[in-house]
């Protein structure tokens, strides 16, 4: 298998729980370059969600098929962001000192505080599913909150430095290549004009024409909003972070990415009722 191929499926491998077969060791070399190809997976985990939801749609009233799509949602990445944002919010809303909001990341128990952003979080985002299960719009909008996020990911593990010095997860990509980050911008961004060109070929026969709806032009737009917002709301998160723990660590990559991909679909929501 080559290095490229490898890297691919370590990307899987980690992300998800999708059965990709294949021997590798986990090496820091090979996250690095595994993390090229978040944006990737992140696709795959989007159109699964989605296609899922559109077959169970056509059985199951709107509510109880969002809950069982943000149950397939949870289950293909394994709760590897949601562990994160539960370890985060036990730390950073403890208010204590940098150290002691370290250690508490590490361990493993869920407190209070964890449990109660988990919650919050699933019951936003089942909300959302819902909604956009009501309105019935599809679009190629839909598939990008997984993929910007995940592109944040890697952006940040190269823009931040690292909370810790030890060798925890976040240390295992430090001094990622910038090729490797540009690389992961090229397939959020292809993702993202497939998705538009998909849109406009759903539209109308003509850029002008699917310009002319009022009802599009909101959605259009979006192709465009949604990565500038992703990387706006990311990058003031985690600059609040880091000023807090003076860097960031793997469970603050998962926040990121639980936070972005909700925002996002947020987002989305709110176009469509324009």
């Amino acid at each position: 298998m080559s290095r490229e191929r490898q890297a691919v499926a370590a990307a899987f491998q980690f992300l998800t729980r999708l059965p990709v077969k294949a021997e590798l060791d986990f090496s820091p070399d090979l996250l690095k370059r595994s993390a090229s190809y978040y944006p990737l997976v992140g696709v795959v985990i989007s159109i699964i969600v989605w296609g899922f939801a559109a077959l169970t749609s056509m059985v199951l009233p709107p509510l109880p098929c969002a809950i069982l799509t943000l149950v397939v949602w949870v289950w293909l990445t394994g709760g590897l962001h949601l562990d994160g944002w539960m370890d985060a919010a036990d730390a950073l809303f403890s208010y204590r000192s940098r150290e002691r909001m370290l250690e508490i990341m590490k361990d493993s128990r869920v407190g209070a505080m964890g449990v109660i952003a988990c919650v919050l979080l699933l019951m936003l985002k089942a909300s959302l599913l819902y909604t956009v299960l009501v309105e019935r719009n599809v679009s190629g909008l839909l598939l990008l909150p997984m993929v910007w996020s995940r592109w944040f990911m890697v952006h940040a593990m190269k823009r931040w430095p690292k909370a810790r010095n030890d060798d925890g997860l976040a240390a295992r990509f430090a001094d990622m290549s910038g090729g490797r980050v540009g690389l992961a911008v090229f397939w959020a961004v292809l993702v993202t004009l497939s998705a538009a060109v998909g849109q406009y070929l759903l539209a109308g026969s003509t850029i002008q024409t699917f310009l002319s709806y009022s009802e599009s032009l909101p959605i259009s737009i979006g192709f465009v909003l949604i990565p500038v917002l992703a990387y706006g709301v990311g990058t003031f998160t985690a600059n609040r972070i880091n000023r807090r723990l003076g860097g960031l660590t793997g469970d603050i990559y998962g926040t990121l990415n639980e936070l972005l991909e909700t925002v996002l679909l947020l987002f989305i929501v709110i176009l469509y009722g324009l």
